[in-house]
């Protein structure tokens, strides 16, 4: 391929985008429609105003708010570090719940570009990235625990019967009122996963105290959780906690 016909390909997209973008007028704001779209489908958009040499370009807390309105709080500090981190990245920053960056008119396209980039990739972290979301929903049930005043000790391994280390999330000491309680936080309440946490009981409870009881902790903030899923944890003896209903059993956990 020629250099002519490479430019040429460029030029016909510049022309595609041009065409793309969409522009309207909101009582003084530009609203700005892209052809980039979010994980619904929609087309991003960007609403930029002036104050006197400064172009403020925002998202009108729309990447935020969406994410919340899927269930995920972005609230605690850790999310908010990590979010700051991406906006950092690309120069941009979070004032309330908009993403915001200031330009002139001569860096405006770049500082678009770079807003638009933020928003997707703040999308795709939190919402696409499956290790980070299981890791932030333990940090969920954690921060649950510690609103109650619950007692717990995190990150513990126990050697099971095979001889292996099996993981668990939180522990509860048993008291005067409740034995041990082993908590697992299950970020896809899925088959695999519900046998993940059955095979880790099974191999474990035999080693631990008689009357230990073990929860799994099961994330139904995006999807309904199957009553077979619970029948299964119920059947080998673990009790299955809807993160939906964990108000209902902070008397049996904080005892």
């Amino acid at each position: 391929m020629s250099f002519d016909e490479c430019q040429d390909l460029v030029n016909t997209y510049i022309e595609w985008f041009k065409q793309k973008i969409r522009v309207e007028d909101i009582e003084g704001v530009c609203e700005i429609t892209t052809p980039f779209l979010d994980r619904h489908n929609d087309h991003l958009q960007i609403y930029v105003k002036r104050t006197g040499d400064t172009l403020i370009l925002t998202d009108d807390g729309y990447t935020i708010r969406d994410l919340e309105l899927s269930g995920f709080d972005i609230g605690t500090e850790k999310r908010i570090r990590l979010l700051r981190s991406i906006l950092n990245g690309f120069g941009v920053r979070l004032q309330g719940d908009e993403i915001i960056v200031e330009a002139r008119t001569k860096n405006f396209p770049k500082k678009k570009h770079n807003i638009i980039q933020a928003m997707l990739a703040v999308n795709d972290l939190f919402v696409m990235a499956k290790p980070i979301v299981a890791s932030v929903f333990k940090e969920d049930v954690e921060e649950y625990l510690r609103l109650h005043g619950i007692r717990f000790t995190p990150s513990v391994k126990f050697t099971g019967k095979s001889g292996f280390d099996q993981s668990f999330d939180f522990v509860i000491p048993a008291s005067q009122k409740r034995p041990e309680r082993v908590i697992k936080a299950i970020n896809r309440p899925v088959r695999q996963s519900i046998s993940n946490l059955i095979f880790l009981w099974t191999d474990t409870k035999d080693v631990r105290p008689e009357e230990s009881t073990a929860y799994g902790v099961l994330n139904d903030s995006e999807q309904t959780v199957s009553p077979d899923i619970e029948s299964a944890l119920q059947q080998y003896g673990i009790k299955p906690l809807p993160w939906s209903k964990r108000e209902e059993y902070v008397e049996e956990l904080v005892e």
